[in-house]
């Protein structure tokens, strides 16, 4: 299968520059390190300007042209995905794109809808998995009612 990049031959060229910096100055590190990468890079479409993460085309105009930016890593929760023992959630991120994420650092019980959150790791060390996001402010442990 034929695959292209959309990206312009300018973006192409920085990351390509980008790259060889971090490789000279980077030390290598055991696949399964944990990685604290507070970064979370979104994209942006270049015809609608319409904020995305991780999709091939935009889903208001179809523009397959994205650049990419640093997000600022915050954002609030909007509902919960899926079982308790996951703690996975939708987060709408404050440059205007929903993110699933896992909340980590707290119980299940103390995450709420509307609470803030922010980034703790942008994926998993090989690229994969969900972004952990936890509470700016750790909820107290719950007492027993009982």
């Amino acid at each position: 299968m034929l695959q292209t990049d959309p990206r312009e031959p300018t973006e192409l060229a920085d990351d390509h520059e980008d790259a060889a910096v971090t490789a000279t100055t980077s030390v290598a590190v055991a696949p399964d390190a944990p990685a604290v990468c507070r970064v979370l890079l979104f994209q942006r479409c270049l015809w609608c300007g319409t904020p995305a993460y991780r999709r091939s085309f935009c889903r208001a105009c179809g523009s397959t042209a994205f650049k990419r930016e640093r997000s600022e890593g915050s954002g609030v929760v909007v509902r919960r995905y899926g079982h308790v023992p996951h703690n996975t959630w939708f987060v709408a991120m404050d440059e205007g794109f929903n993110l699933l994420c896992q909340v980590t650092g707290t119980a299940p019980i103390a995450v709420a809808v509307g609470v803030r959150v922010s980034v703790v790791r942008s994926g998993a060390p090989l690229g994969q998995g969900l972004p952990l996001v936890e509470l700016p402010h750790p909820a107290p442990a719950p007492e027993r009612w009982w």
